[in-house]
């Protein structure tokens, strides 16, 4: 009896049984934590690696051991456990206060940096504490002396540090972030890093660095910002000859066919007289400006020489040429089962196009009047559904699409090309005269109909959409 009345083996049984334990619930918390990605999953485990076992230490030393209180080893293992704990409280306030924070609130725009900053100085101001009073130190003279020495180093080192406090003000009051286009002092470009001392942004051409007191002591322009459209400008130019009108209408529908376009925004085209036209392209962002611009240019190109209008002053089109025609015939002769009569007719009333590549051949939803041979080049064919563009079939040279224009349906499939295209147009005058003088042309183009509903209605069930009936 006297073995537990002197009162240290009450405390070794109860350490012996109390550690195992609470290491086990530990344990099943953290996993259950871990897996659902919840942040306080981190003080756990600290609590759970760290601080139980250097808290079972102490207590061993201090209770159970009974350890003479002028040795040294208790009071090293009070000073590590004192460290933990600082640490535990301070990762359990961060949890707390911001890693759940809600999009837009003041915590969630506090930059990462100020936290570290304030977590650094309780962390100083903590172990001061604990090591005046585990070890008895005078914190007292020790803040004077941090504070002079605070003063000297600040005076030696004004310059370096103003950069680094305009960095910290700029990182707080955030009037950009990572990935936004910035235009400052002539450079122009998106920002990949923002530093104590400096804003790094990417060019193209290579990283620039402006010091973060250029930044907060001039003026710049954030490109990203506000959120919506980005407008590209550009003018182009063609002959006085062009009517402006048709001119108006053929910018504005190749930008509002760019893939970059910014959803439910529409380019604007003004003349400004003389052949020259501005045109403003909305697109989805800063970063697409260069290739939406580039692709415009080019597609406008096929476009215009479509028409028939005079781009930048020259009308002229290569596949007008005499004998492309004929040659074309070669490619889509077997298809369309041309006699001596129908081969006049087609080149009486047929004519070529081009396509650069990603144009739209044939629009969704549209009644086609014309039926288009493919010569050169393929062409992807598409469905739009709630969840995008479904590509169910590439139609090579030879074939054709259109052809719902026999049967006086809209189309519900969309043609896209997919390399520089070339194509034989014929209205749909010509071929209805085809198909009454070569009936088999007109159960081919039925049977192609059908084959490319299929298509599109089994692509359409693999991508979980279900539509109506479908014509090519």
């Amino acid at each position: 009896m006297n073995l537990f009345d002197s009162g240290w083996l009450w405390w070794a049984i109860g350490i012996a049984v109390a550690v195992p334990v609470l290491l086990v619930v530990l344990t099943e918390l953290l996993g259950f934590l871990s897996r659902r990605g919840n942040p306080a999953a981190g003080p756990v485990r600290l609590l759970r690696n760290w601080v139980l076992p250097v808290g079972a230490l102490f207590a061993l030393l201090a209770f159970a051991f009974q350890t003479d209180i002028e040795n040294p080893w208790p009071r090293v293992v009070a000073t590590v456990l004192g460290f933990l704990v600082i640490l535990l409280i301070l990762s359990a306030f961060n949890v707390a206060l911001f890693a759940n924070a809600r999009d837009g609130s003041w915590r969630e725009r506090i930059p990462s940096i100020f936290v570290e900053i304030v977590r650094l100085l309780l962390v100083v101001i903590g172990l001061a504490f604990l090591f005046q009073w585990v070890w008895g130190a005078d914190i007292g003279g020790l803040i004077a002396t941090l504070g002079v020495t605070s003063i000297v180093i600040g005076l030696a080192l004004q310059n370096a540090v103003g950069g680094v406090i305009s960095g910290l003000l700029l990182l707080f009051e955030q009037p950009f972030k990572i990935g936004d286009y910035l235009e400052v002092g002539g450079v122009s470009g998106r920002v990949v890093e923002v530093n104590w001392r400096a804003c790094h942004i990417d060019t193209g051409s290579g990283i620039q660095i402006v010091p973060n007191s250029t930044l907060s002591g001039a003026s710049f322009t954030n490109r990203s910002q506000p959120l919506g459209p980005f407008h590209v400008t550009t003018t182009v130019k063609f002959t006085t000859d062009d009517p402006p009108h048709e001119v108006v209408q053929l910018l504005v529908e190749v930008a509002d066919s760019l893939p970059m376009r910014f959803e439910g925004e529409r380019a604007s085209a003004e003349y400004s007289g003389a052949g020259a036209y501005s045109v403003s392209l909305p697109i989805a962002g800063p970063a697409m400006g260069q290739r939406a611009l580039s692709l415009y240019l080019a597609w406008l190109w096929y476009a215009a020489r479509r028409r028939g209008l005079a781009l930048d002053g020259d009308a002229t089109d290569p596949i007008a040429e005499p004998g492309r025609l004929e040659k074309a015939l070669e490619v889509v002769g077997p298809t369309l089962h041309l006699g001596d009569e129908e081969r006049e007719l087609v080149l009486a009333t047929g004519k070529l196009e081009r396509y650069g590549l990603g144009e739209i051949v044939q629009a969704q939803g549209i009644l086609p009047h014309e039926v288009r041979f493919i010569v050169d080049g393929h062409v992807r064919l598409a469905v739009e559904a709630a969840g995008g563009r479904v590509e169910f079939a590439t139609a090579e040279p030879g074939d054709y699409v259109g052809q719902t224009a026999l049967t006086r349906e809209k189309t519900l499939t969309e043609a896209i090309a997919a390399d520089v295209l070339t194509v034989l147009v014929l209205p749909l005058e010509t071929v209805d005269a085809l198909v009454k003088a070569r009936p088999l042309l007109a159960a081919e183009i039925g049977q192609s109909i059908e084959l490319k509903r299929k298509l599109a209605a089994e692509a359409l069930a693999g991508a979980g959409v279900v539509r109506g009936t479908l014509r090519g």
